[in-house]
């Protein structure tokens, strides 16, 4: 320390000293701040790593690399209306899974279904899924044995998909992943509170009847009915014998008919579109917070009956034994075991059929 003291004392060699300890801070900052990085963006793209996609931008090149996991991740089209999109969604959850991939899906998807849904599956942009070469993979819609082992890294399912089969074995999972959107819940609790009015202790009972293009397309293409009058009466005098204080509350893209043909003489019937014009996802979450369900045909009201829980009643037999639906359709793959099918009725068919043979 006295050697020290004496060299300080020359100004020149304090001047000197200063700088020397400087330059040493410096550098040892410096090293400290770049392994500090170095270590982040390790730790980053390891999290990444199997997971995620990574687009670096090459400005020099005007171009995107894009740095693809070894593991691959697989997707599904998406299309038809919102209970194919749930369908496509929970069976490329659960099919992923099985396979051991990460699941991705498409962005008009992920438009479909997030502001309705709390679903937490990335969502592949475009200017990436076409930089893939795809193993495209066509489902029927029911679980057979070999899907549990497809190969292939970057697989594309395709198929209008939604049976339980897919997927029943993680029904938590599935319910968690279609959780409903707080301020649509609440939306649609008020509605129940509402009709309910002084009524205590009361049974909902969520009745959806598909009408729309099926009023044509089932009997003309695919040798079918839809859901009538007959059927809705037996349906709703099997919960009103049940259960007390019952409240049926039903959703219709007909809501016209079903005004005219559901018995409502017990006051006890209500529709979405009163006193507002219901949304999709008004209508589902209503059904979805009943305690039971009716349905008709179609995955909206199979969905319905699914998220609800409790007992639900849909219609079986709607088509006629050598109808083309039935080759891609079945009917222990759509609706679960303990569900309550009620066959059709299918004389108007019958009838039309002897009639041409008769001309």
């Amino acid at each position: 320390m006295a050697l020290l003291n004496k060299s300080c004392a020359d100004p020149a060699m304090k001047v000197f000293a200063f700088l020397t300890f400087f330059y040493f801070i410096m550098t040892v900052s410096v090293m400290y701040k770049y392994q500090l990085k170095y270590h982040t963006l390790f730790k980053y793209v390891q999290s990444l790593e199997n997971t995620s996609i990574i687009l670096e931008s090459e400005a020099e090149k005007d171009s995107e690399k894009v740095v693809i996991s070894s593991k691959g991740f697989w997707t599904i089209n998406s299309i038809g209306r919102l209970g194919n999109q749930m369908g496509e969604y929970a069976t490329l959850y659960a099919l992923a899974k099985l396979n051991g991939h990460q699941a991705y899906i498409l962005p008009s998807m992920a438009n479909y279904l997030s502001p309705i849904f709390k679903i937490t599956l990335p969502t592949l942009h475009d200017s990436v899924r076409k930089k893939i070469h795809w193993k495209d993979y066509n489902l029927n819609d029911w679980m057979e044995d070999q899907y549990r082992s497809i190969q292939g890294d970057y697989v594309s399912l395709s198929g209008y998909t939604c049976s339980w089969t897919f997927y029943h074995h993680i029904h938590s999972e599935i319910l968690r992943e279609l959780t409903l959107h707080d301020f649509i819940v609440e939306e649609a609790n008020a509605f129940l509170r509402h009709i309910r009015g002084e009524r205590k202790n009361v049974t909902y009972v969520g009745v959806h009847v598909r009408r729309g293009d099926y009023v044509h397309v089932m009997p003309n293409i695919w040798k079918g009915v839809i859901a009538d009058k007959k059927y809705l009466d037996t349906a709703m005098a099997y919960f009103r014998n049940k259960y007390e204080n019952v409240v049926f509350v039903v959703t219709s893209n007909g809501m016209d008919w079903c005004k005219q043909n559901i018995n409502n003489s017990k006051g006890d019937v209500y529709f979405s579109d009163e006193p507002k014009q219901a949304t999709v996802a008004f209508d589902f979450s209503i059904l979805a917070h009943c305690n039971h369900t009716i349905m008709t045909i179609g995955t909206f009201g199979f969905w319905a009956g699914y998220l609800a829980g409790g007992e639900t009643i849909y219609l079986t037999n709607f088509t006629l034994p050598e109808s083309p639906f039935l080759k891609v359709f079945k009917y222990e793959a759509a609706y679960l075991p303990e569900w309550i099918g009620i066959p059709a009725d299918l004389s108007p068919l019958l009838h039309e059929n002897a009639s041409n043979l008769v001309h």
